[in-house]
């Protein structure tokens, strides 16, 4: 009798197995990684609207920008191409709003609020924050650190 050569069916469930439980484990730990890149993004755009912002505050000898349009009448256009997005998507409560990831507009608003439940960003007109731009929603990142908080920390 000749004899085969190759695996047994309990060696193959086996090794499906393994790779079933490898695969539990690793899926949840990349979807965490890829919100912390997205919270990553999403602090490199804050940094990047504050600081044309601050440019235009310097060309136009100490007057902040009454609005960050971005179209090509707007005079914020020279400092800014155009307004990058809040990347963060990060699951949360669903009663303090939502996140879209792909959200670019902007609220005008005169204080940091304390719980807003929108997509996008916020940028102070005016009071004592003039000039201050933030993501506008009160929920929490993968670190328990407020949305809010980005570019103030």
């Amino acid at each position: 009798m000749k004899k085969t050569k190759g695996f047994t069916l309990i060696e193959l469930m086996i090794v499906v197995a393994i790779i079933g439980i490898l695969a539990a484990v690793a899926i949840p730990r990349f979807a965490e990684m890829l919100e912390k890149a997205r919270e990553g993004a999403t602090k490199g755009n804050i940094g990047a609207i504050k600081s044309a912002i601050t440019i235009y505050y310097g060309d136009w000898e100490g007057q902040w920008p009454s609005d960050l349009d971005t179209s090509s009448t707007n005079k914020f256009k020279k400092y800014l191409d155009k307004m990058p997005v809040v990347k963060v998507t990060h699951g949360f409560d669903r009663t303090t709003g939502t996140l879209s990831g792909t959200s670019s507009s902007v609220t005008y608003v005169s204080t940091i609020p304390t719980a807003t439940n929108t997509d996008g960003w916020a940028y102070a007109t005016t009071g004592e924050l003039l000039g201050n731009v933030w993501v506008n929603n009160a929920a929490t990142d993968t670190r328990g650190v407020p949305y809010t908080r980005y570019g103030h920390e």
